[in-house]
């Protein structure tokens, strides 16, 4: 079984580019065996045989192995921090930051980025990079149509302004749209931009192995401008921030030194 699954790791890594081995294993294990079973197959090996031939299944499985779970404000508490404190502080050094949401998944993240930036400054002189591996996340982002559930802790006064109600889903308006750009990106292989003033990277690093985290802080400290932040979930705490060239600036906060 164990050499069944690296095989598959090996054979998916030359096929897609997508390394599973920064992921932790027993978690993407676990996920990869209930697909494969739900669709039939009964190891490792007989599934990438259906991978490689079949395009559909090929986009279902990346679908799977990426984590697509996002709403607007998620921990609403942490983005009044940053409304608060952390972007008033980034805006008195640069009015017009440069902003990164990393794995921006369907894109409730880079447009909350973009409708507390609206409280700041106009529409019109922010940009926000907004990147994921997932095309079909991607898409949806793109779309910007969201479930009600998506919008539980947006504050009326953003919904009102921001949302348009159709049926029983909600667009976000193309004011804010505008200023998010996305792109597709793998973090773990590609190279990354900058300096960026903010990166926001939320409810992802957790998924990953501590060989793959500590390779990704030191890619992300590399991309900030001194004094910049890096903003983690609040399951994500950086317990020995220095190693990467942080400070703490708040709790799931961190200051580029």
């Amino acid at each position: 079984m164990q050499q069944d699954y690296e095989q598959f790791i090996a054979s998916i890594y030359i096929k897609t580019g997508v390394n599973l081995s920064y992921y932790k294993e027993a978690q993407m294990k676990r996920r990869l065996t209930s697909l494969y079973e739900k669709k039939g197959f009964r190891s490792f090996g007989e599934f990438f045989q259906a991978l490689d031939k079949d395009p559909s299944l090929l986009h279902e499985f990346l679908d799977r192995m990426t984590i697509n779970v996002s709403e607007f404000y998620r921990n609403s508490n942490r983005w009044d921090v940053l409304e608060q404190r952390i972007l008033p502080a980034l805006l008195k050094k640069n009015g017009r930051p440069k902003v990164w949401s990393a794995a921006c998944s369907t894109g409730e993240e880079p447009y909350t980025l973009a409708m507390i930036m609206s409280r700041y400054m106009p529409l019109t002189n922010i940009h926000i990079t907004a990147t994921d591996i997932d095309d079909n996340a991607l898409a949806k982002a793109r779309m910007g149509v969201y479930s009600e559930r998506s919008l539980n802790e947006v504050p009326s006064d953003i919904k009102n302004k921001y949302f348009s109600k159709e049926d029983s889903l909600y667009k976000v308006s193309s004011e804010i749209k505008k200023p998010v750009h996305f792109k597709k990106q793998n973090l773990l292989e590609d190279r990354f931009e900058g300096p960026f003033d903010l990166i926001v990277c939320r409810n992802v690093l957790i998924y990953f192995t501590e060989e793959a985290k500590d390779r990704l802080y030191h890619k992300f400290s590399s991309s900030l401008r001194p004094g910049g932040i890096f903003f983690v979930g609040s399951t994500e705490q950086i317990f020995n921030p220095s190693k990467y060239g942080f400070e703490t600036e708040d709790t799931f906060f961190y200051r580029k030194i």
